[in-house]
């Protein structure tokens, strides 16, 4: 096994690299579809086009990333079909167990050193904002558009989003071999590639100073989910990340009503996709590398 970490190729996926750029290009046009039937549906009945309500715009959010985890699954389903292999285990998206020491530890330095390496970027350029969600937010008396907001941003974006980025791209990623020095660095271009991905993305809902830790947070990500060779870890930093951002900054809630949203954010995800992985066995430290 190369020097690059433990296990760090034991769940390369199966399916094809060019699986990769075709999703990303389909989960756009899929996307972008999607969220213009889901406004001319809210417009249809006495919104507007241009200017959709809070409640339509998180479910135009909604489909908007379903419909990249979507074109993922049709672009492996497309490149296993043509090279005639089975589809996916879900172990190849990460979904499996890990150990829980593990977990917590790459948990709490990876937040560690996102939060600082931000911080830090924050004070030298002086950033100032915050995430673009819904003007109608502001409006504290939507309870609707809060808890659909809720769910939406710290359970239903960081399942989909994991999947895409994490579970499928960077696996992806990850095929390219790249030597250097006898060291194989495909882990860390592979982070890179995707941490820019994941800050573009985001480019219409945050504003554009922040695009920068974002895809630092991507990186991260990709991270913790080599370290711990599962998605559930990133998926639990992710949601804990935005649950602090949506509490803290736009809704200025208490201490406890934050953490209460992030452990209820955890509690929805581990019910969604929990039961997928639960039977898959964690990777173990020192194993041969294998298919």
């Amino acid at each position: 096994m190369s020097a690059t970490g433990p296990d760090d190729r034991v769940d390369i996926p199966t399916w094809g690299w060019w699986a990769a750029p075709a999703a990303i290009v389909f989960g756009v046009i899929l996307g972008s579809v999607g969220t213009i039937i889901v406004d001319a549906i809210g417009a249809s009945g006495g919104g507007s086009v241009s200017h959709p309500t809070a409640v339509v715009s998180i479910f135009g959010d909604i489909v908007f990333d379903l419909c990249f985890v979507a074109a993922a699954l049709i672009m492996i389903a497309a490149s296993n079909g043509v090279a005639g292999q089975p589809l996916p285990r879900p172990s190849e998206f990460g979904f499996r167990r890990v150990h829980l020491v593990n977990a917590i530890a790459t948990f709490v330095i990876a937040a560690i050193i996102y939060y600082v390496v931000t911080d830090l970027y924050a004070v030298v350029f002086n950033l100032h904002g915050k995430d673009k969600l819904p003007s109608e937010l502001s409006n504290t008396h939507n309870h609707a558009a809060i808890a659909m907001t809720a769910v939406f941003v710290c359970a239903v974006a960081p399942i989909c989003e994991e999947f895409f980025f994490r579970g499928f791209l960077f696996g992806t990623l990850r095929k390219m071999r790249v030597m250097v020095a006898g060291h194989d660095l495909s882990v860390w271009i592979a982070a890179v590639i995707t941490g820019i991905l994941f800050g573009l993305v985001h480019t219409g809902s945050a504003s554009s100073q922040f695009l920068i830790p974002l895809g630092f947070l991507g990186f991260m990500l990709c991270i913790v989910r080599w370290r711990t060779g599962s998605l559930y870890p990133g998926m639990a930093m992710h949601s804990a990340n935005n649950a602090l951002a949506l509490g803290y900054e736009d809704l200025h809630w208490t201490a406890p009503e934050i953490i209460a949203l992030m452990l209820g954010s955890w509690a929805v995800i581990a019910l969604i996709v929990g039961p997928i992985g639960a039977r898959v066995p964690p990777l173990q430290r020192g194993r041969a590398a294998a298919s």
